[in-house]
């Protein structure tokens, strides 16, 4: 019994851990600022058929509505109620979404916003996009219902009332965050109210959160939050199945806070992943791509079964967040397929693929001016539809990545390869290097100013195989590269730095 009891309580504490996706599928993508009727349309024609594992979506509850700047993206980011109706669509909506992507074996996991309510400066009015009555002076929010007796004010020690030192995990933890109204955790009433709200997602059939901004949040709290969930909706899920969590953590080193406390809650966003790799791959300080050999914990990262990684997320890819000017980012679209591919070849972290649309930069001392820019809008304030244009892109101003044929198809091959060892390694001692998964893939990137051509050991069984990065297997033929690997398993590569995209990438699924 004793045994069991130990089983039992060892499977509970891996269980948020676990992104609960479908058998074989190994990535996420961010659909950021979709409208919920276009992420059912995606994961249907989309994401289920090129083996998505989900979807994290933008914060679906109540928000306030922002005039000046127009209508800016971070207008999600403060909460009015938790009531399910936002840019993105209302509730019967929200619930559509969920049912056809869970249908398709493509999960939903919320963009979860329980630190704060909106900014101490948001004024007073219905305008939420619930048309909900708010006073953030006040503190009053009716809906939920929240007073200023649910809120962190008396606990801050600055003078400010915001987050004056990082320092401080105090301050970190109870202050305002750019003015945002911070939530007393510690009370079971505004517990049980977060509590209702993420419960009546799991009912609705979501598989997860990504909880924002939880370095602002005491892990203690997080912990008995999440210890109050549901079991996933057995409608799509095995009984008993926990909720994933992954937690919004920038933790680049040297702060009060680090990414380790939260371990025992979930998973955690490894910021120094796309920090680093995009300063790897731009050559910067000397780095270079050979130094990858030992990526992952090797690199000082978390450990492996703790990260979420990513090449770019909403923020940092805005010029804040974490990682500053290194980030690499769909305006860097060369450098950024390459660190996409690196990334979902390689078997560190669970990964998240980003989606973005288009805003025109302005930099002004260093600093994009119109980082603000909300997704692309008609003239009332409305989210735009996501057009899919002939050639598979999207239209509307709609980057949409996870559809550049280099991505989709690299997500694939981290499907491929699931659970098969990191092996092959092969470097020039600069920035040609290739690496494979067991026996179903291999991978080469050439980011030197010069030709790579090279016969290498690739593990895969002999054959001919289509290059997943200049084109793919399309029934019998390959419309990219044709790689021939004879009966050792060798076969060479000729990649120039020139070529639009500097890698290649092979797998058993892609042999003729």
């Amino acid at each position: 019994m004793k045994l069991l009891l130990l089983l039992v309580a060892v499977g509970l504490c891996s269980a948020q851990y676990n992104p609960n996706t479908r058998s074989g599928r190994t990535s996420i993508v961010h659909l950021f600022e979709w409208r919920w009727d276009d992420i059912a349309a995606e994961c249907e024609r989309y994401l289920g058929p090129n083996g998505f594992g989900g979807v994290q979506i933008s914060p679906p509850n109540d928000h306030i509505l922002v005039s000046n700047p127009w209508r800016p993206w971070y207008q999600r980011y403060q909460p009015i109620s938790y009531k399910l109706c936002s840019r993105s669509g209302n509730e019967q909506q929200f619930r559509d979404m969920v049912t056809r992507c869970n249908n398709v074996g493509v999960y939903i996991y919320v963009d979860a916003i329980i630190n704060h309510m909106c900014g101490s400066g948001g004024g007073s009015g219905t305008h939420s996009s619930c048309g909900s009555y708010f006073n953030a002076g006040a503190r009053d929010f009716p809906s939920v219902p929240f007073s200023g007796w649910d809120f962190n004010d008396g606990k801050c020690t600055t003078g400010s009332g915001e987050i004056e030192n990082y320092g401080d995990a105090n301050q970190v933890r109870n202050c305002r965050l750019v003015g945002l109204l911070d939530l007393s955790l510690e009370k079971d009433y505004v517990r049980g109210k977060i509590v209702g709200f993420l419960n009546t997602l799991i009912d609705i059939g979501v598989a997860g959160f990504r909880f924002d901004a939880a370095k602002h949040m005491w892990p203690g709290d997080l912990k008995a939050i999440t210890d109050r969930l549901n079991n996933l909706n057995t409608r799509w899920f095995a009984g008993g199945t926990r909720p994933f969590i992954f937690q919004e953590v920038i933790d680049l080193g040297g702060e009060a806070i680090s990414s380790s406390q939260y371990f025992g809650v979930g998973r955690v966003t490894e910021f120094k992943y796309g920090a680093k790799l995009g300063s790897v791959i731009r050559k910067w300080n000397g780095e270079k791509l050979s130094y990858t050999k030992n990526w992952g914990e090797g690199w000082g990262f978390m450990p492996n079964d703790r990260a979420l990684v990513f090449i770019d997320n909403h923020d940092n890819q805005r010029g804040h967040g974490a990682g500053g000017a290194s980030i690499l980012t769909f305006f860097d679209a060369r450098l950024y397929k390459m660190g996409v591919g690196f990334m979902l070849a390689h078997p560190y972290g669970f990964t998240r693929v980003m989606s973005s649309y288009r805003w025109n930069r302005n930099w002004v001392n260093g600093k994009d001016t119109n980082d603000w820019i909300g997704p692309p809008s008609n003239s009332d304030g409305s989210t735009k539809s996501v057009t899919i244009n002939a050639d598979s892109t999207c239209g509307n101003d709609w980057v949409c990545e996870h559809r550049w044929r280099q991505i989709k198809n690299m997500v694939i091959f981290r499907n491929v390869v699931n659970g098969q060892p990191f092996s092959n390694w092969w470097d020039n001692g600069s920035n040609q290097v290739a690496f494979g998964r067991g026996n179903r893939g291999f991978i080469v990137f050439n980011n030197d100013d010069w030709n790579l051509d090279a016969t290498l050991n690739t593990g895969l069984p002999s054959g001919n195989y289509c290059d997943v990065i200049s084109g793919q297997k399309e029934g019998t033929r390959c419309t990219g590269r044709q790689i021939y690997v004879d009966g050792s398993g060798r076969a060479r590569f000729q990649i120039s730095n020139n070529d639009a995209d500097p890698f290649a990438a092979i797998h058993v699924d892609a042999k003729l």
